[in-house]
């Protein structure tokens, strides 16, 4: 078998993971995993929630039911073998009223059809037994679900990408791509020049600009949106247990604000969904006038933002008023209140957008001859990415040895 060079471009958790499941399933590969920060999963892998979600949201059949319904077992398990802080505390999913019963019902249909374990339909009563303090009428109790230290995946996953005789590159920006005609890559980055037979982009937040470097045209936009955390203080932290999520508004494609149990303890309450003024743009005063100046000139923004505009008031409303914030929060647990929150972090979704509007709501990949581009990556994207990568890697590999 004659050995060959792939490029990894995007050291998150998804492309270490594509780095590490390469390594090992085509041994003489050279696997060089170029990252522009100076250590990895510094943007989605480590700025998230840290919940390990089970496959309940997503349409039978589709990647992200397939992939996170895999991709769960296999972090778990990749957690225990490798000591990675995790707990698998169970979710519950509740409907506040009678309105959400239907669509309450439809996701725990949805979650048998995905294979998930162990789902529970409780009533208001059982609720309580599981979250004294929650409300509603019924819920659904997902007992797989829990919660992860991402960055420690990363971190372990970068350390056996070089344990398999593969690079780990920090500070590598790619500014360049050349090749991709059957003659070899050349990535031009920050810390040098690499080449490489094969190249694979997970770019997340700039997956769209590394793919058009590569000389392609995705007919989808990278737009960012931020999700904002508040915290609840430690006095009132006893008020949630574990994971307590809403059912969906089918009107919306996020999946509203809810309470998370993280793993170095605290309770966090979020995020809403606002527009992000820049791709990294963590901070709500950040800006980047090239990433605006792409989304404001992007059309589907404007028709995505017709479409759903009671929606995103409502979250730009939650932005700026912590008590609109707890108000969305009391229909999950009634006593929070706007003084027992607390400004927390926030992450940055990379969501691929048609033209049209329209968000492209699985995962998408563009495969072409030489190369394979990860293109829309969004939550349960880090749940999944051991089952993310191990696809991509056995894509590549067939590419390889034809």
């Amino acid at each position: 078998m004659a050995a060959r060079r792939v490029l990894v471009a995007g050291g998150g958790i998804v492309g270490l993971a594509t780095a590490w499941k390469l390594a090992r399933l085509r041994p003489g590969t050279e696997v060089v995993l170029l990252e522009k920060e100076p250590g990895v999963g510094r943007h989605q892998s480590g700025n998230n929630s840290g919940v390990l979600h089970a496959g309940l949201y997503y349409r039978p059949g589709s990647a992200k039911a397939r992939l996170a319904v895999a991709g769960i077992r296999e972090m778990v398990a990749f957690c225990a073998a490798h000591g990675v802080p995790h707990e698998r505390c169970g979710k519950l999913v509740v409907a506040a009223d009678e309105s959400e019963r239907p669509a309450l019902m439809a996701l725990l249909e949805r979650g048998r059809a995905n294979g998930l374990a162990g789902l529970e339909l409780l009533d208001a009563a059982g609720m309580r037994e599981v979250e004294p303090h929650v409300a509603g009428v019924a819920g659904v109790r997902v007992p797989e679900e829990g919660i992860v230290d991402y960055p420690a995946v990363c971190r372990v996953l970068a350390k056996l990408v070089q344990d398999e005789g593969g690079r780990v590159v920090t500070g590598a920006e790619v500014l360049r791509l050349r090749g991709g005609n059957g003659s070899g890559w050349t990535a031009e980055t920050r810390a040098g020049d690499f080449g490489g037979d094969f190249l694979v982009t997970c770019g997340g937040l700039h997956a769209d600009r590394l793919m058009a470097m590569a000389g392609e045209r995705p007919d989808v936009r990278i737009v960012p949106f931020r999700g904002e955390y508040h915290v609840l203080k430690p006095e009132r932290e006893h008020l949630v247990r574990h994971l307590i999520y809403p059912v969906p508004d089918a009107r919306f494609p996020f999946l509203g604000v809810h309470f998370t149990r993280r793993i170095g303890g605290g309770i966090e309450a979020g995020p809403n969904a606002v527009l992000a003024l820049a791709r990294e743009g963590y901070r709500r005063g950040r800006v980047n006038a090239r990433d605006l100046a792409d989304t404001l000139r992007f059309p589907g923004l404007w028709r995505f933002a017709a479409r759903h505009a009671r929606m995103a008031a409502m979250e730009l409303r939650r932005s700026f008023s912590r008590g609109a914030f707890a108000r969305s929060l009391q229909r999950l647990v009634p006593e929070v209140r706007a003084a027992d929150l607390a400004p927390g972090g926030a992450g940055v979704r990379a969501q691929a957008m048609r033209a049209d509007g329209t968000l492209v709501e699985d995962f998408a990949f563009a495969e072409r001859p030489h190369a394979l581009y990860l293109l829309n990556a969004p939550s349960p994207a880090a749940t999944a990415s051991l089952a993310i990568g191990g696809e991509i890697a056995a894509r590549v590999v067939l590419q390889l040895d034809t």
